[in-house]
């Protein structure tokens, strides 16, 4: 008797949580006419009046990354290879360099979050 209202129990818990899953997962869709919501990242012209630099950092396996600071402050912090599997970084100082200029590029041009893909760093030769 016990053992089946403990189940019913759980089942009751599993279900009220699904529900609200649900409920959150639909809250976040935007419909026709909704304004979108604001973003975690910063607005394109956020950076327009800073300085900013990119540091080189060591990696795991004689790898290289990068951080990107803004005004001395780090904004992004890129230990491995972007979107690419592992954590592994790049193979030499100078391929971690030119993604880095890239991604400042970017910020300076407004494309916020800087993405940078396989292709693009396939042309720079970085990997």
């Amino acid at each position: 008797m016990i053992s089946i209202r403990l189940s019913l129990l759980l089942i009751t818990i599993n279900l009220l949580l699904c529900g609200q899953m649900t409920t959150q997962a639909q809250a976040q869709v935007q419909l026709p006419g909704q304004k979108q919501q604001k973003s975690d990242f910063p607005s394109g012209d956020a950076f327009k009046n800073s300085k900013i630099t990119y540091k080189l950092i060591p990696g795991i396996n004689n790898t290289w990354g990068y951080d990107i600071l803004v005004d001395s402050r780090m904004k992004i912090h890129q230990p491995s290879i972007p979107g690419q599997p592992g954590n592994e970084g790049f193979k030499t100082k100078e391929g971690a360099e030119k993604v880095a200029k890239l991604v400042i590029k970017k910020m300076k041009k407004g494309e916020m979050p800087p993405s940078i893909d396989a292709k693009e760093m396939k042309k720079l030769k970085a990997i």
